[in-house]
């Protein structure tokens, strides 16, 4: 059966079902209503015999008689998504006979009236009915707009937690502008960033760094461009306010600004909608520009044509422009905090490079090292990560602990600003002034030899000596000259830093007992004993106490280090560097530490440390090992428990050494790990 009667016949067909009464109760109530000045703002529909609305707006009183509810309630069933959601309610003429009260109020019931209402009653009704519903609506919105603001301020809760954690400055653009879009529905955007110190912001310059678009995807590059009015981004940073355009395309002739469209035709792609918010620091300053493109009706619909943008680009609303601003005045201090670590952290690396390069001044023969230790252990450190088979396993790193190890590697070595430079620079067991005192010595020795001879050639003369006599004088000075030419010979390869055969000891303590004459009549020995301790050493070119003096480095580097704030993530730069020389089995220097007390990162430091002195081509005083033989070194170190077994294997395995052997090296030790 049809919900709505037509006609005479539908008319008929309700008088019989429900009564005359009824019908003619209805049509008094249309009449009244029509004819009342006050509901002159609200309409009167009449959508069954038996029904009369008055409608306000979206929201709409339903008019019936109390016996539709006794035996006629398929009647309101159209309405029934109405009455339950709340954009109307339903006004009983008569009460119903079935006392159910609570029922109708469930159901709609806004209000009742007598049988035969009065105008007066029947607006009064409706105006209540009305207000009730509008209050119902706006409690409704209310409560909507209450859901949004608390997940909007969620949102924003976890975008500041997000950006005032990033401190990478690219990252940290790229998430601000990645919560900018989410939160406004942004198809796209792009990020500024202001550089230049110049009073004068309009000699200061805007550097384009990202951009992003759900729709077309193209390659950005960096680019700058000045700061001024005639670009939208420039107009912003200098007039530290938004802009919010609806349509690029549709600029005002007295716009300063102007759009560019060849970039659109370059990517195929149509800017309609754009908003530029400035990100400004602590102190007010803009800092960066923030430029968001075509806020969508549905964020996940892309912009592939014209159509598309005509149908889904809205203008940013001034709850959108509110939201950014809110963000964006936690990215602004997020993101000057983020320069201002990068300006810090480009300052650390300026002060580890200026050190480096200042002990490689100091120690030329040595040049490289430090870079090159940094690149082994950081590279050990990523193979250790890796490994699933040892003690090891498990151990990971974080990208402070990485550049901590770094800097403490390529520091480890500072401490040798503390020594001598002579001894730094040490190539053979003497000095070189100190050979040229010996040659001198010998020169004098030789010197003395002759005037002795002249003298016992004289006396001879005088004594009338035959020729054979004299001869035999001057054979025997050539001899003694050959002798001290040859003991020279002998102090020179014995001054080599290489590792001496038992004669040569020999030899040298032979030449120590030779004695000459001086011109000041002094017996004098041609080695003096430091001179015989020097050239008496058996490996390398340093004494016992310059040994010592070297070894000492690493107490300055300890000291040296431990003077620097290096913050929470850097703080054991110190004592990992100041660690390297010690071994496992406590016989290390300078605290004899044993195995369970040297850092994890100092262990490893030693094997690249012992494998890069080796392997090195650029020590005067020795050649460079091919790198098997440095590896059996490495071996022999781990059965003296010298280095840790593990660390070696892992070494070996990773063939960590192959880093110096890449062509272009890096000189970060942590671009060359992550490759």
């Amino acid at each position: 059966m049809s919900l709505f009667l037509d006609g005479a016949n539908d008319a008929a067909r309700s008088s019989t079902r429900y009564g005359r009464d009824a019908l003619t109760t209805m049509n008094l109530i249309e009449a009244r209503l029509m004819s009342d000045a006050r509901l002159s703002d609200r309409t009167v529909v009449r959508p069954h015999p038996l029904l009369v609305t008055v409608r306000s707006d979206r929201l709409f009183a339903v008019l019936a008689p109390g016996s539709l509810w006794d035996r006629g309630r398929e009647v309101l069933r159209p309405f029934a998504h109405k009455l339950a959601s709340g954009e109307a309610m339903l006004v009983l003429v008569g009460s119903p006979a079935i006392s159910d009260v609570a029922g109708a109020l469930n159901r709609g019931l806004g209000a009742l009236v007598s049988p035969d209402p009065s105008a007066d009653e029947l607006y009064v009704a409706i105006h209540n009915v009305c207000e009730l519903l509008e209050s119902k609506a706006r409690a409704e919105a209310r409560g909507k707009w209450l859901n949004r603001y608390r997940y909007e301020l969620g949102e924003l809760i976890e975008i500041a937690k997000a950006i005032t954690t990033e401190r990478e400055l690219d990252k940290l653009l790229s998430l601000i502008l990645e919560k900018s879009r989410f939160i406004t529905g942004a198809d796209a955007g792009s990020i500024y960033v202001v550089e230049g110190d110049d009073p004068d912001p309009l000699r200061r310059t805007l550097r384009f760094k990202l951009s992003q678009n759900d729709s077309v995807p193209f390659d950005a590059r960096e680019f700058t461009l000045p700061v001024s009015p005639r670009s939208m981004s420039g107009y912003v940073a200098l007039h530290k306010r938004p802009i919010n355009i609806a349509d690029v395309y549709d600029l005002p002739a007295v716009s300063p600004y102007g759009f560019d469209r060849s970039f659109d035709a370059k990517i195929g792609y149509r800017t309609k909608s754009m908003l530029c918010m400035p990100l400004l620091s602590r102190k007010g300053e803009v800092i960066g520009v923030i430029q968001l493109i075509n806020k969508k009706r549905a964020a996940d619909r892309k912009l592939l044509s014209e159509e598309d943008v005509e149908d889904q680009v809205v203008p940013f609303d001034a709850r959108s422009e509110e939201l950014v601003g809110t963000l964006g005045s936690q990215a602004g201090i997020a993101l000057e905090n983020a320069v201002l670590y990068t300006e810090i952290h480009h300052m650390l690396e300026g002060f580890v490079r200026a050190s480096v390069e200042a002990i490689e001044q100091r120690d030329p023969t040595t040049s490289g090292h430090s870079r090159r230790v940094a690149l082994l252990t950081v590279g050990l450190a990523r193979a250790l990560e890796r490994d699933k088979a040892g003690p090891y396993r498990g151990v990971t790193w974080t990208k402070d602990d990485l550049r901590e190890l770094e800097y403490a590697s390529l520091l480890h070595d500072f401490g040798k600003i503390g020594v001598r430079e002579q001894v730094l620079v040490k190539a053979k067991k003497l000095y070189p002034h100190e050979l040229a005192i010996i040659r001198h010595r010998i020169e004098i020795a030789s010197r003395s030899y002759e005037v002795e001879i002249l003298e016992r050639k004289l006396r001879l003369v005088q004594r009338g000596a035959r020729a054979d006599e004299l001869a035999a004088l001057d054979q025997e000075l050539s001899a003694r000259k050959a002798e001290l030419e040859a003991a020279y010979t002998a102090i020179v390869a014995a001054n080599e830093p290489s590792v001496l055969k038992g004669g040569d000891f020999a030899r040298i303590e032979a030449i120590a007992r030779e004695t000459f004459t001086d011109f000041s009549g002094d017996v004098v020995p041609l080695l003096r004993a430091e001179e015989v301790a020097c050239l008496s050493v058996a490996r390398g070119s340093l004494t016992p106490a310059e040994i010592e003096e070297i070894r000492n480095h690493v107490v300055h580097t300890y000291q040296f280090l431990s003077q620097i704030p290096w913050g929470k993530q850097f703080r054991r730069v110190a004592v990992i560097a100041g660690s390297h020389h010690e071994r496992l089995n406590g016989t290390g220097y300078p605290h004899r530490l044993r195995a369970e007390e040297i850092p994890l990162q100092s262990k490893m430091m030693s094997v690249s440390d012992i494998f890069d002195a080796l392997t090195a081509s650029d020590r005067p005083y020795k050649k460079a090992v091919p790198v098997d033989r440095a590896l059996d070194i490495l071996g022999f170190e781990v059965k003296d428990q010298h280095v840790d077994a593990d660390l070696v294997r892992v070494f070996i395995e990773a063939k960590v050494w192959t880093v110096l052997e890449q062509p272009g090296a890096p000189h970060s030790a942590l671009a060359a790990s992550s490759r």
